[in-house]
């Protein structure tokens, strides 16, 4: 499993941006996949989590963030609208088979991407 995430850059606040996360290696079919980011000097967070009939979000990103996976691959793309200065971090491509108690856990992935940079900046 090779996880490989695209579409980091620059934004205005308020403005948009869609990363991309897609699985390069050999396909597992994960139960789950999931966004995470990490500012500097803070722990990486839960951003989003979705298997193929749930959907889960950390109450800041509600109603301004997307999550959605592609139907037959192990690839997972996020949707960000209404971009804010405190959503610049770094932010990683997650996949696992965690049960869904323990979907805002880094713990309960066993697959990560390298990280790719969102700054929110005017």
């Amino acid at each position: 499993v090779q996880l490989v995430e695209t579409g980091g850059g620059l934004a205005q606040p308020g403005g948009s941006l869609r990363l991309s996360c897609v699985n390069s290696g050999d396909s597992y079919n994960f139960r789950y996949m999931a966004w995470f980011r990490q500012a500097p000097g803070k722990e990486r967070e839960f951003v989003a989590a979705k298997s193929r009939s749930q959907t889960y979000y950390r109450d800041s990103v509600k109603g301004r963030f997307t999550i959605s996976r592609a139907s037959a691959q192990d690839s997972v793309y996020l949707s960000m609208e209404n971009l804010k200065p405190e959503d610049t971090a770094l932010y990683f491509c997650a996949a696992g088979n965690t049960i869904t108690s323990q979907i805002r856990l880094t713990s309960g992935y066993t697959s990560w991407g390298q990280g790719t940079q969102v700054t929110v900046s005017s």
